[in-house]
């Protein structure tokens, strides 16, 4: 950056005509600017350097003038044109006295020279001399050199003297002394190792400059160890707390945003150090919530924050109310009118899906949005999500829509990464062997021969081997699938090589088998194919196998088959063929028309493409061979590994040579000295505390920047370039290890929902998850409907959002239809209505208690209330009802003081429960009482013999309703 400042302010300077510089570089700069094409352009330079060749020869050239050439010269090669010629003038120029001058000349030498160039030898010495300067501009300019120029052998050169400017009184020496240790550790890390203690105490320098340089190394070093960091996290926490709350100078603000890239460097730090460590993420929780609530979306810089802010939280150990907050920041990018913000609320949703899944379903409307737009890398990141989001519930949906785009595109590299994930996408999650075959069919048809060889052979084996299981009828129709759809296809053209090769194959093992295909049309097709590819000898080669095989099997059934001309043609071809692999296989076919059965069926068995070979890779046939040569003389075999001892005939030459040349003068350069080995560094596993959380396996923030989160496939099935595996075992009809989330459609119904490993309640969580449910649909304009095809879609990719959204429609019908009735218990009890009669066999009596749910009739009772009282009470009770005379009863005396109390007895039956509890009762006890106790309310009889007894002993009842009769007799 220093740099680009200098040459800026050179050439404004050289503009205006300032420190001595003429009109000639301004008229260079004007032609250039207006030429028309880049030969015209290369002409100017050509003639430019003609002229600066004979000026930098002249030896009167004023110092001044010299300067200008200089940049001249800079300006000349930063356009791709060879200034090897005054490279040396810029080495002179930095041992001038003057300032100027002097760091005119290191900007010059720090673009025309690397580390290692032969020049770079005479300016350590001026570094070095230039490092213990009075001047802290010089001091400065020799620290940049320093960075560019100085290499791994002359890093000891320079070393003492950089350490020393770490404490200068001047912040911009400090700072750049950091870099210059920083630039040293990436050149030779085993060099500053012992110096890594003093990018700690930089870290509290009292300059933020040199702090936020210091961040760079460390950031570095807690890379390659972050455990021996750890306690630096209550630091780097009360560092970014100061910058989010503004205590830095406001010189560090850009775009109204406090210091950003400290913010930024401090984030990425903290994620690598809270990276499944729930102790050292627990500092971090509450700064940055702070970020959340004061992030800015209004400007480039603070949606940076933002993000760099949810990659910290998907990396640490995770806090459900930090993962709320970076849904809802989320889902801000998402809603964007721009493909920078939308890009990035794709990428921070791949990162929070890792952790809580059900975060893409809630903005399941925004990714089909990214899906169809015309922006070509969004589309493709959005494509990432959509494969880290597969399970076998939406994994035809989301290949389908893979191989359109694979179809439309012309980028071979890219068209090669998204076959290879359509591949493994399949291989994992196909829901059925007809699928498989079609999708397989359909990567290799339009992908071609971008698709990797062995993806070929792992199909081949698995048609042959089927699902590993014991059904037979299942391995007999994925074969029977596949050679259905090869016999359509054969016939197309331009077809890859490599899916030639299957389809060969596929039919000369089962094109016969189930005799649905005749054998002469079987080879009829395998001829055609070998016509059509006569330059591709392995097609040719594959082809002619095949036919071999068929007739193998059809003369081991021992039926005649008739050569075709076709055939025989191809056999002529192939047996005059310059390619002696096509020639051993014509003449074995030959061959093996002339045996008769027994003996194909011993040379061909007729299912022998699963067995295993056996490979002796000891060569143990051989040893009776070995041990006849050694009785003879023959001098014993020596391992590869023992074999440095043995001079060999070739290496009697070479010494010669090396003698030869020991004599002479070598104008080779010096041998390099040989690196160093980097200090080991160890990563400890770190295991992770029992917690009601979920463990994130692969958090790391830091290591996804250079690798891709792959689902790892089981260890016993083979592996092609990409990492695809097939599964051979298993359920039938399924590849592939369990997703991240459950693959039925739908969940359950219970009021509580395991969220992140933690459980929460509906209640609880409610609010927030519905309105960022709502969020996205919140954004679009009234009146606007989303289509059908979107939402069949929608549907397809996220199974259990549509699921959710039924749930939540069912409960809200709930609601409503609470509410209604409640309104209707209200208008029943305001304004009466006649009580409805129903007919049944026979007529329960009434309940007397029952006092609110129906209102009773104004008009007079039809029957006498005492006699329906008599079916109800027993005989005693009827008599201390009657007449109020007391009556002598075998049970024992009631407990008076239990019957108005408001527990119920621990022994007690539901025919003894207190009418004060009657309507909790009723959801337990009381639902199969009686026949005439089937009404909302107490057992009938119980409730009277108490209040009878009660009124035997003058006690007043004091419940809810103590007079019984109030309602029957007025």
């Amino acid at each position: 950056m220093e740099q680009l400042r200098t040459i800026g302010r050179e050439l404004a300077m050289g503009s205006q005509g300032g420190w001595g510089q003429s009109k000639e570089f301004l008229d260079l700069v004007k032609s250039i600017g207006e030429a028309r094409s880049k030969a015209e352009e290369d002409r100017i330079i050509a003639r430019e350097l003609e002229h600066l060749k004979r000026r930098l020869a002249d030896p009167d050239v004023p110092r001044r003038k010299m300067k200008e050439l200089l940049l001249r010269l800079v300006y000349a090669e930063m356009l791709g044109h060879d200034a090897s010629f005054g490279h040396i003038h810029a080495v002179k120029m930095t041992h001038d006295e003057s300032l100027p001058l002097k760091r005119t000349g290191y900007l010059a030498v720090a673009l025309f020279l690397d580390e290692r160039h032969d020049l770079v030898i005479l300016v350590v010495n001026t570094i070095q001399k230039d490092l213990r300067s009075d001047n802290y501009l010089v001091v400065c300019a020799a620290l940049t050199a320093a960075c560019r120029l100085i290499g791994e052998e002359a890093i000891p050169a320079v070393l003492p003297q950089v350490v020393e400017l770490l404490a200068h009184p001047k912040e911009a020496v400090r700072k750049k002394a950091v870099m210059a240790l920083h630039r040293f550790y990436q050149r030779s890390p085993s060099s500053v190792s012992h110096l890594v203690s003093n990018f700690r105490k930089r870290l509290c320098d009292n300059d933020p400059g040199v702090m936020g340089a210091t961040l760079c190394p460390l950031y570095d070093l807690i890379l390659e160890e972050p455990n021996a960091y750890k306690d630096l996290v209550v630091s780097f926490v009360n560092i970014l707390k100061q910058v989010a709350e503004r205590r830095l100078p406001t010189s560090y603000d850009y775009h109204q945003m406090p210091a950003p890239f400290i913010q930024i460097k401090l984030l990425k730090i903290l994620a690598v150090l809270g990276s499944g460590d729930k102790q050292a993420s627990g500092h971090m929780y509450t700064v940055l919530g702070d970020i959340f609530r004061k992030g800015d979306t209004a400007s480039n810089i603070g949606n940076a924050i933002l993000y760099e802010c949810i990659c910290c939280i998907s990396s640490i150990f995770p806090n459900p109310k930090m993962l709320e907050a970076a849904a809802e920041t989320t889902s801000k990018f998402l809603k964007s009118d721009s493909h920078n913000l939308k890009y990035m609320g794709i990428d921070a949703l791949g990162r929070l899906i890792k952790i809580n899944p059900d975060i893409a379903e809630e903005h399941q409307l925004a990714v089909i949005d990214c899906l169809e737009d015309p922006d070509d890398t969004l589309k493709r990141k959005t494509f990432e999500l959509l494969y880290k989001m597969t399970k076998s519930t939406n994994v035809e949906v989301i290949v389908e829509r893979m191989i359109e785009y694979m179809i439309n595109i012309t980028d071979h590299h890219y068209k090669t990464e998204i076959a290879s994930r359509c591949v493994e996408l399949a291989e994992q999650f196909a829901p059925s062997n007809q699928w498989f075959i079609q999708t397989m069919n359909k990567v290799f048809e339009h992908a071609g021969d971008l698709v990797n060889i062995k993806v070929a052979h792992n199909l081949m084996r698995l048609i042959a081997e089927g699902f590993g299981e014991e059904d037979e009828g299942a391995d007999s129709q994925l074969r029977s699938s596949a050679v259905d759809s090869y016999i359509r296809i054969v016939g197309e053209p331009k077809l890859p090589s490599s899916f030639l090769q299957i389809i060969c194959w596929v039919l000369g093992e089962y094109g016969t088998a189930d005799g649905k295909y005749s054998a002469s049309y079987i080879i009829g097709k395998l001829c055609d194919v070998a016509e059509a590819h006569l330059t591709d000898d392995t097609v040719k080669a594959y082809a002619i196998s095949a036919i071999l095989k068929i007739f193998a099997f059809e003369i081991a059934l021992g039926r005649k088959i008739d050569m075709l001309p076709e055939c025989q043609t191809l056999l002529d071809e192939l047996s005059a063929s310059h390619s002696t692999d096509l020639q051993q296989r014509a003449y074995e076919l030959q061959a093996l028309l002339g045996l008769d059965k027994h003996a194909v069926e011993s040379v061909m068995p007729a299912d022998a493409s699963c067995e295993d070979i056996e490979v002796d890779r000891n060569l143990s046939f051989l040893n009776s061979y070995v041990q006849q040569a050694l009785e003879n003389g023959a001098a014993p075999y020596i391992p590869e590994s023992e074999r440095s001892g043995v001079i060999s005939v070739g290496s009697y030459r070479s010494q010669e040579q090396q003698e030869t040349s020991a004599h002479t003068l070598r104008f080779e350069a010096y041998e390099m000295p040989k690196p160093s080995l980097a200090l080991a560094t160890s990563q400890p596993s770190m295991s992770t505390p029992p917690t009601d959380l979920v463990p994130v396996s692969e958090p790391g923030y830091y290591k996804e920047d250079h690798q891709t989160s792959r689902p790892q496939p089981s260890g016993d099935v083979i592996s092609g370039e990409f990492g695809v595996k097939l599964r051979l075992d298993g359920v039938q009809k399924k590849w592939g290890r369990p997703t991240y989330s459950s693959s039925t459609p739908s969940s359950s119904g219970s009021s509580q929902q395991a969220t992140n490993g933690s459980s929460h309640s509906d209640g609880g969580g409610s609010t927030s998850s519905q309105a960022r449910e709502s969020s996205y649909g919140s954004k679009r304009p009234q009146g606007t409907e989303i289509s059908e095809e979107k939402q069949r879609l929608a549907a397809s990719l996220f199974g259990s959002a549509a699921a959710k959204a039924d749930r939540k429609a069912q409960a809200s019908r709930k609601t409503v239809k609470g509410s209604a009735s409640a309104e209707k218990e209200t208008a029943s009890s305001v304004a009466p209505q006649p009580i409805k009669e129903e007919v049944i066999p026979v007529a329960p009596p009434p309940d007397l208690l029952d006092l609110g749910d129906e209102p009773v009739s104004s008009s007079p009772p039809s029957a006498d209330p005492f006699s329906q009282l008599e079916g109800l009470l027993g005989p005693a009770s009827t008599t201390l009802v009657v007449s109020g005379t007391p009556a002598t009863s075998t049970s024992k005396a009631p407990d008076l003081m239990s019957i108005f109390s408001d527990d119920v007895p621990a022994g007690a039956t539901s025919g003894s429960t207190d009418p004060t509890l009657a309507d909790v009762n009723l959801m337990g006890s009381h639902k199969g009482a009686t026949a005439a106790a089937a009404k909302k309310g107490p057992s009938l009889q119980d409730a009277l013999q108490k209040d009878a007894t009660a009124r035997q002993v003058g006690v007043t009842p004091t419940g809810n309703n103590p007079n019984l009769f109030k309602d029957l007799l007025g």
